[in-house]
């Protein structure tokens, strides 16, 4: 059972924003909700982990490639995709407060508090006949959940709410350098997801990658949801970033490659050394428009269990609904033979399998799982200190590397490591406070590895270098950095 820790994401949050992860967007005029930047470490520790997943999606298979397609896309894209008319959450107004919220986190939040309680069983019960409602698509019913729950407004602390409307998530903006009343349509929208640019440019690149079913598109890229209440710092945000895969493959064929990649997505995430116990399944009560399976990898994140990435099996929906919109075939010319006629199968609308995890919440959940707080405390002498376990290919930082003093010549080496080093992995360099001080900003910053230049490098060319994780210390020649960091980052 999944318990929430408000302490630790609390702490998790400042964390970031005082060791230059995560900072508030705008924040000199207040900021700008639900938006956030990326600070010189996060920015690292993003670029990583799209490294990781480019690398395990892209470079290390056979039959998947990669694009980056535009974020402005024509309009009828998403006409036919569904979102123009079915994207859609259901939300509620607090009369009182004239505060809009989704209703499905208003629900969660009383369930929250309700588990805070000890009444687990209740909430199960709310969130159960919620998660039946919604798939049902019954407006009434979720009313009559917060009605007879008496589940009340944050703000206002009332109950008097309005009825649940249905509102559309997409951000829209006007296309060309004037707006007329002349131009018919000049409406586009800021993409809601990624994967529609694969879908319309599947033929592109099936032909010119002259690719053979089966076979995947990957892309990494950012889109653009109008979130009414979005929360949980970077969890749900307005902007944020996508990795998806489709995977391309013969009608039929669906059920054992959704399961395929089920399997070989939690693979991915167990390979980073988080226990398996911090990741479950979750099938979807309610499946999309598109989908004929689906479910979600969850994590255990300081809130509870909560989606990373989805796995679905999205049926020949998109390119079937591409080619009906844009009256261009979306067909794959399959030459194997079809064993009954002993000619070739032919034409057919390939189905897909989608992998789609978050960038923001792999971040999210990464530092979540590495953020330790150490109580150091030995012989009646207090100390303690927080460290960013992450894994070492994963790190912002690879290698620290400090001149125990500022002179004697141990700067001037120190600084031929980093020219040695830098180029082959991020290094950082820093003379400023005592070692042990050095020490626990790295550990604060997640370095792997902390190399020291003191007097007796000058005389056998040897460092000590220091492991973030057991704290240990050795004594190692120089030219053995390379080895060691490398083969930790591999």
């Amino acid at each position: 059972m999944a318990t929430t820790d408000t302490n630790k994401f609390q702490a998790i949050i400042s964390h970031c924003k005082e060791y230059g992860f995560i900072f508030p967007s705008s924040e000199i005029y207040d900021g700008l909700q639900a938006v956030y930047d990326y600070g010189q470490w996060g920015a690292e520790l993003k670029k990583n982990i799209k490294d990781y997943w480019w690398k395990s999606m892209t470079q290390l298979q056979d039959n998947i490639v990669g694009i980056d397609a535009a974020i402005f896309m024509h309009p009828t894209t998403w006409k036919a995709s569904g979102h123009v008319d079915g994207f859609n959450d259901p939300m509620i107004d607090n009369k009182d407060s004239k505060k809009r919220y989704r209703v499905d986190h208003l629900i969660e939040s009383h369930t929250d508090q309700l588990k805070a309680e000890g009444k687990e069983e209740e909430a199960a019960a709310i969130i159960g006949a919620m998660e039946k409602a919604d798939a049902a698509g019954d407006l009434e019913a979720l009313k009559k959940i917060i009605d007879e729950n008496r589940i009340k407004c944050p703000v206002s602390g009332t109950a008097n709410w309005t009825d649940i409307r249905q509102f559309n998530l997409m951000f829209s903006t006007e296309f060309g350098s004037t707006v007329s009343s002349e131009e018919e349509n000049n409406k586009v929208y800021l993409r809601p997801e990624t994967a529609q640019g694969i879908f319309v440019n599947f033929l592109n690149v099936q032909k010119t990658g002259r690719m053979k079913i089966p076979f995947g598109i990957a892309q990494i890229g950012k889109a653009f949801r109008n979130e009414i209440v979005a929360r949980q710092f970077i969890f749900r945000m307005r902007e944020f970033e996508q990795m998806e895969m489709q995977f391309f493959i013969k009608p039929g064929t669906q059920k054992e490659w959704y399961e395929y990649w089920k399997q070989e997505r939690l693979k991915w995430h167990l390979e980073l050394g988080v226990p398996q116990t911090e990741y479950r399944f979750h099938d979807h009560v309610k499946l999309a428009h598109y989908a004929d399976a689906a479910c979600d990898i969850e994590y255990n994140f300081p809130m509870g269990f909560k989606e990373l990435e989805g796995i679905h099996s999205r049926t020949d929906f998109d390119l079937r609904n591409h080619q009906e919109y844009s009256r261009k075939k979306m067909q794959y010319f399959d030459n194997d033979i079809n064993p009954e006629t002993g000619k070739p199968i032919g034409n057919y609308i390939p189905y897909v399998i989608e992998t789609s995890i978050g960038l923001d919440r792999m971040f999210l959940s990464m530092v979540c799982a590495a953020y330790t707080e150490e109580d150091l405390s030995a012989d009646g002498k207090e100390d303690s200190r927080v460290v960013l376990k992450f894994p070492a290919k994963l790190a912002p930082i690879k290698l620290a590397v400090f001149p125990l003093t500022k002179k004697d010549g141990l700067p001037e080496i120190a600084q031929e490591i980093m020219a040695r080093y830098r180029a082959d992995f991020k290094c950082f360099y820093e003379e400023k406070d005592t070692i042990g001080k050095r020490y626990r900003r790295m550990d604060a910053l997640g370095v792997p590895f902390c190399v020291t230049v003191d007097h007796q490098t000058k005389e056998d060319n040897t460092v000590t270098i220091r492991h973030r994780d057991s704290m240990e210390q050795e004594r190692i020649p120089i030219d053995r950095i390379g080895e060691l960091v490398g083969k930790a980052i591999k």
